[in-house]
C-alpha cells in the first residue's frame, strides 16, 4: 500500500491543496492521500482559526476524491507536534506501506533545520512541489549527501505539477478586507467560512 501524508495548517484549505494532492496521487499511484490539519505548529507564531474549523473545512474540500482522507492526528496531540513523530505515529500504524510525505521546495531547503530530520527521511519518502523561484541549486551543504542519494534511489521525487498561484494568507487578506475569494475555495469550503464568519475584519 502507498500512502501520502500531507501536512498543513490549511487555515483555510484551497483549490491549490487539492490540486497538489491530486497531483501527488497521480505521479505516485499512491492509494490514499491523507490531509493532516497542523495542531500546534511549533514553526508558525501567527494566530491561527481554531483546528476543528480547520479540520470541518478540510473535510468538504476532499468530500470528492476517493482516495482522499483526512486525519486529527496533528490536531488532538498537545503541545508542538513535529513532522517526524506524525511520520512514526503513520509507520506504526501502517507497517508495511510505503510512506510518502509531502512538502514544498521552500522546504526541502530548510530540511535541516528540522527534528531529527535524519530519522524522518528514513522513515519516509519525500515528494516535493515546486514553490515560487526556489531549487535544488539552492540545497544546503548540510543536505547534499543525503539529496543526490534520494534522487538516485527514488526515496526524493519532485512533483512536475507546479504549485496553484495562491496561499491561504492571500485567501485570509481578501476576506478580511470584505471580497469573496470562492475562485480558490470549493463550493463547501466558501459556504462554511461564510456561515461561521470565518477570516472577517
Amino acid at each position: 500500500m502507498k500512502i501520502g501524508l500531507f501536512g498543513g495548517t490549511f487555515d483555510p484549505v484551497h483549490n491549490g491543496h487539492t490540486q497538489i494532492a491530486r497531483a501527488f496521487a497521480d505521479e505516485l499511484a499512491l492509494d490514499t492521500v491523507i490531509f493532516l490539519p497542523a495542531g500546534d505548529p511549533y514553526h508558525k507564531n501567527a494566530p491561527r482559526t481554531p483546528a476543528e474549523h480547520r479540520l470541518a473545512m478540510t473535510q468538504l474540500a476532499v468530500r470528492d476524491d476517493a482516495r482522499f482522507a483526512v486525519s486529527d492526528c496533528d490536531i488532538v496531540r498537545s503541545g508542538a507536534t513535529y513532522t517526524v513523530d506524525t511520520v512514526q505515529i503513520f509507520r506504526q500504524q501502517f507497517p508495511q506501506a510505503q510512506l510518502w510525505w509531502l512538502m514544498g521546495m521552500d522546504s526541502l531547503l530548510q530540511l535541516h533545520t528540522w527534528k531529527n530530520w535524519q530519522m524522518l527521511v528514513r522513515q519516509t519518502r519525500i515528494a516535493v512541489a515546486a514553490r515560487g523561484e526556489s531549487s535544488l541549486s539552492a540545497v544546503p551543504s548540510e543536505l547534499r549527501n543525503w539529496l543526490g542519494g534520494a534522487l538516485e534511489n527514488g526515496t526524493l521525487h519532485l512533483l512536475q505539477t507546479p504549485l496553484y498561484p495562491v496561499s491561504s494568507s492571500e485567501i485570509r487578506g481578501r476576506l478580511k478586507s470584505g471580497p469573496a475569494a470562492d475562485e480558490w475555495l470549493d463550493a463547501a469550503v466558501a459556504d462554511y467560512i461564510r456561515c461561521h464568519g470565518l477570516y472577517r475584519g
